[in-house]
């Protein structure tokens, strides 16, 4: 069979990898993919991005199913596209991805069906913002109402940092539009966790935890990123975090899902943050997480497309997701300058590893067909281990393997804090 992966990371790369190990499966076009996937083992890159010209493909080329990657095209409704079509895709509607897309209306839904979230306030205007964060307790957190490439959160502890933060949001517009609407939250101190899972609107499986590091900088200092690395599973993610995570936070999203009869066969991602005080819900994602993915799908044991076929048979209640008993460690390697400005065109030298596994996302092609620097965070180095000091010692010794120039990456991957 053909599968259509759409978009063009280090997580759609590694989707792409997983899924290519199906028998079954023939080819898995990537739209448009990188130099990553390009290479990639029954993986070949198409570069059309149009909702119609993506369906259209689909059509003439066999493809037995979508699997969609990014919230971008979840959120603008690609779902909705190809179903209208009669074409098998995997993600929720474009009215269930108003959990990622939407701030204030996750938070609304939170609050409606009793999912431990942070204490909130939502703001239309100006005026109102600045009134409230002049006499509101300190620190607090500013979230972008929109997508915002994972940079749209800013946690301060002094009023003029609040004001020129929702000034940038609302008036300066640094997020084309997703900052006019805002969230102000209370500020949870804590560990934070990921866990991705997968849903088909009647069931919500866990995959395994992961811990994302998304500070530039060693010792989580410095601006926000994408994302600068993950272990999976997470230290923190004890059987007593895990069981308040079921019952506070997973068991009354699935009721609000199916309340609220919405469309959702795809991945629900929970933010979390393990607190003195209990387990909280940061946000929901509705696509799996970068770099997460990465350290996570290397550790199934079970197909991932026999698994994404269940959910959209609706029979995942029936489906033993098996996990294999490793650590994984996932370091990202970005351009010298990253997350502001940095140059692009470095050619990248990746020499044979034994143990590890090089997921691509900024990179493309020069007309050698030689992998060359194309984005802030060029690609990730995954290695598993019987135990997490050995995942992490394994990773990095493989990203010694990887050159280019102007090449960083974080030395505290794994470490806890």
């Amino acid at each position: 069979m053909n599968i259509l992966v759409i978009g063009s990371g280090g997580r759609e790369h590694a989707i792409a990898y997983k899924i290519a190990q199906n028998p079954n499966v023939e080819t898995v076009y990537c739209a448009p993919g990188n130099g990553g996937t390009h290479y990639e083992n029954k993986c070949k890159n198409i570069h059309i991005s149009s909702f119609e010209e993506l369906a259209l493909f689909a059509q003439n080329n066999n493809v037995e199913l979508t699997i969609v990657g990014p919230e971008d095209p979840l959120t603008k409704g690609i779902v909705d596209v190809f179903k209208n079509k009669g074409l098998k895709i995997f993600g929720p509607s474009a009215e269930a991805a108003k959990l990622e897309g939407s701030k204030i209306y996750a938070k609304n839904f939170m609050k409606k069906y009793g999912v431990k979230t942070a204490a909130y306030e939502s703001f239309h205007d100006l005026d109102s913002a600045l009134k409230y964060v002049r006499n509101c307790d300190y620190p607090i957190v500013i979230k972008a109402d929109g997508l915002a490439a994972g940079k749209g959160v800013v946690i301060t502890s002094e009023v003029k940092e609040a004001e020129d933060t929702i000034k940038d949001f609302m008036i300066n517009d640094i997020f084309s539009g997703s900052g006019k609407k805002i969230v102000i939250e209370e500020f949870l101190d804590g560990v934070e966790a990921s866990i991705l899972s997968i849903t088909d609107g009647e069931t919500i499986l866990p995959f395994i935890s992961a811990k994302d590091h998304k500070q530039i900088f060693d010792e989580n200092k410095g601006p926000n990123t994408g994302g600068m690395g993950a272990i999976a599973p997470n230290p923190y993610c004890s059987e007593e975090v895990l069981k308040a995570f079921n019952d506070d936070i997973l068991l009354p999203t699935l009721n609000g899902i199916k309340s609220e009869h919405l469309d959702y066969r795809g991945i629900i991602f929970f933010g979390l943050m393990i607190t003195k005080k209990g387990i909280y819900l940061l946000e929901y994602n509705v696509r799996l997480g970068d770099p997460e993915t990465q350290a996570v799908l290397p550790l199934m044991e079970s197909d991932l497309l026999e698994l994404v076929n269940s959910a959209l048979k609706l029979d995942l209640k029936a489906f033993n997701l098996r996990w294999k008993k490793e650590h994984s460690c996932c370091i990202v390697a970005a351009s010298k300058g990253y997350p502001g400005s940095y140059e692009k065109g470095m050619q990248i030298h990746v020499n044979n590893m034994n143990s590890g596994k090089v997921f691509c996302a900024g990179v493309s092609l020069n007309e050698e067909k030689e992998m060359i620097t194309s984005g802030g965070r060029v690609l990730s180095v995954v290695s598993q281990g019987t135990n997490l000091e050995e995942a992490i010692s394994e990773a990095y010794k493989n990203l010694k393997l990887v050159k280019f120039d102007g090449m960083y990456h974080r030395k505290d991957i794994g470490t806890l804090y």
